[in-house]
């Protein structure tokens, strides 16, 4: 059985079915809980957190990539991120949605496409 989102092989007793879709568990959670870039409650959050913590933010690798490739290159379209990465659009969405939140990164209208730049 395929997945018919991602197209991915499902096991037999693993699927998830939603709105007349067969998803597997990853497309499943991603169509319950879509990431959010602009939430301003995650915002808040997320800096409450640091200021409690009272130092920064402990980043993922991928997180850490992510900065230093909008670092060496001054902002970059997700789909080159998400390229260079080989992350699944989902996946680079949660990441960049994090980054968001902490404001290490933000969106940028640039010749008419959006681009992620270092905040």
């Amino acid at each position: 059985m395929k997945c018919d989102k991602c197209k991915e092989t499902i096991e037999e007793g693993d699927e998830r079915e939603l709105h007349g879709q067969t998803l597997c568990e990853d497309c499943y959670m991603d169509a319950l809980s879509p990431a959010r870039t602009c939430d301003p409650w995650a915002i808040h959050s997320a800096k409450s957190l640091l200021k409690a913590r009272g130092g920064d933010f402990e980043i993922n690798e991928t997180q850490s990539k992510i900065l230093r490739i909008l670092k060496e290159t001054g902002g970059v379209e997700p789909r080159i991120l998400k390229e260079r990465l080989q992350l699944r659009p989902s996946d680079l969405e949660r990441e960049i949605a994090a980054l968001r939140h902490m404001e290490k990164i933000r969106g940028k209208l640039k010749d008419g496409k959006k681009i992620v730049i270092l905040w």
